[in-house]
C-alpha cells in the first residue's frame, strides 16, 4: 500500500508539473508572455476578462486536485486532506479578485506586487506551506502517543 501513495504523490507531482509545463497550451492566460518578457515600455496586453476568468478557475481547480491528491497520499488522514483543500480555497479566494483588481489597474499598483498576486493565483504555493505544516503535526501527534 505504501508503494501505492508513493506512486500517487508522483502522479500528483506529475500533474503540477504537467499544468506548469502546459500553461500556454492550456490555459488562457495572455499575461504569461507579458510577465515573462516584461519590461518598463511592455505593453498591457488585450485580454477578454471572461475567459481570463474560466480559464485561472480551471487552473486552480486542476490544482486544488493534483495538490488534494499529494496531501491524501502522504498523511491519509481526509480531515487534513478538507483541510488542505480549505486553506489553499481560502488563499485563492482572497487573492485572485486581488489579481483581478490589479488587472484592472493595468499593473499600476506596482508591477512585482502584481506578479507575485498572479503567482498565488495560478500556482500552488499553499501546498509548499501546507505539507510541512501537516509533517510537523504529524510528528507533534506521534510524540503525543
Amino acid at each position: 500500500m505504501k508503494i501505492l501513495n508513493w506512486l500517487l504523490v508522483i502522479v500528483g507531482i506529475c500533474g503540477l508539473i504537467g499544468v506548469r509545463v502546459l500553461e500556454d497550451r492550456i490555459f488562457y492566460d495572455p499575461f504569461l508572455e507579458y510577465f515573462h518578457e516584461a519590461t518598463k515600455n511592455s505593453q498591457f496586453p488585450d485580454f477578454e476578462w471572461g475567459k481570463l476568468m474560466v480559464s485561472h478557475l480551471f487552473r486552480f481547480i486542476l490544482n486544488l486536485l493534483f495538490s488534494c491528491l499529494i496531501i491524501q497520499c502522504l498523511f491519509q488522514k481526509r480531515e487534513w486532506t478538507v483541510q488542505g483543500a480549505l486553506l489553499i480555497t481560502i488563499i485563492f479566494v482572497i487573492t485572485f479578485p486581488i489579481y483581478l483588481y490589479c488587472v484592472n489597474d493595468g499593473f499600476n499598483i506596482g508591477y512585482l506586487f502584481s506578479f507575485y498576486m498572479r503567482r498565488f493565483v495560478i500556482q500552488p504555493l499553499a501546498l509548499l506551506l501546507i505539507v510541512p505544516m501537516f509533517y510537523y503535526r504529524k510528528q507533534i501527534a506521534g510524540k503525543g502517543n
